[in-house]
């Protein structure tokens, strides 16, 4: 017998220059217990390393923590990634950062990029920008996810220039993606959506603008390797 779960599965934490600082793993966790949802993922903009603190804090507040990232391709799309485990995600994360630009941030302009513990200690500032697109294309990205054990997602395919109908104008059929993310505010093609998993999540960057409890995710079982297998359609 399956389960149900309300999900936000695109939140952004301080780590991202465009999150605000009030989202620490901590905060985030607690408001999205106080929300009533029982999975979260957060997705950093090419960016891995708030996620060790985030399990902690999920764990205290008994939400179920897919580890994710939200990498911005060499087209300037976003895909999101879904990850086994925190340290599958690092570890893509050390494996990204070579493929990324070596600009500095500017966080008076982008805002900061803080590394932040489950007591929402500041342990580091991260200096390269994270915003930059990667020398990945779309497909070696993909593969890249999936050659760590997750699953690729286009993040918001309906919505700004970095979603993948604004940009490309279709979803490529030789990436053989499964699933997507729809923004629910905005009309999106049936063509995109038809045959693939579709997600609808808040790509928070407050802490407000987490989900309320109303977006479930059918699941065999409350793990992230059941999610996983969702958006593969297994």
């Amino acid at each position: 017998m399956g389960v149900e779960l309300f999900a936000d599965l695109h939140i952004h934490s301080c780590l991202s220059p465009c999150g605000d600082n009030d989202m620490t793993p901590a905060d985030i966790c607690g408001m999205a217990k106080l929300k009533g949802l029982e999975m979260i993922a957060v997705t950093d903009h090419n960016a891995s390393a708030n996620l060790p603190y985030v399990q902690t804090a999920a764990d205290f507040y008994g939400l179920l923590l897919i580890p994710g990232m939200e990498i911005t391709t060499k087209e300037e799309v976003h895909m999101l990634g879904y990850f086994p485990d925190v340290p599958t995600a690092v570890a893509f994360g050390d494996f990204l950062r070579p493929h990324m630009p070596k600009g500095k941030n500017r966080p008076d302009f982008f805002g900061h990029q803080w590394v932040m513990n489950e007591d929402s200690e500041v342990l580091r500032e991260e200096e390269t920008l994270l915003m930059g697109a990667s020398d990945l294309t779309l497909k070696a990205a993909a593969q890249a996810v999936r050659d760590f054990g997750g699953v690729p997602v286009p993040a918001h395919i309906n919505r700004g220039s970095n979603g993948l109908l604004v940009n490309l104008g279709f979803v490529p059929d030789d990436i053989a993606f499964t699933a997507v993310e729809v923004w629910r505010a905005l009309p999106c093609s049936h063509s995109a959506q038809s045959g693939r998993v579709v997600l609808h999540s808040s790509d928070a960057h407050y802490l407000g603008d987490i989900l309320e409890a109303e977006v479930k995710v059918p699941l065999a079982e409350r793990s992230v390797s059941a999610f996983l297998s969702y958006l593969r359609q297994e």
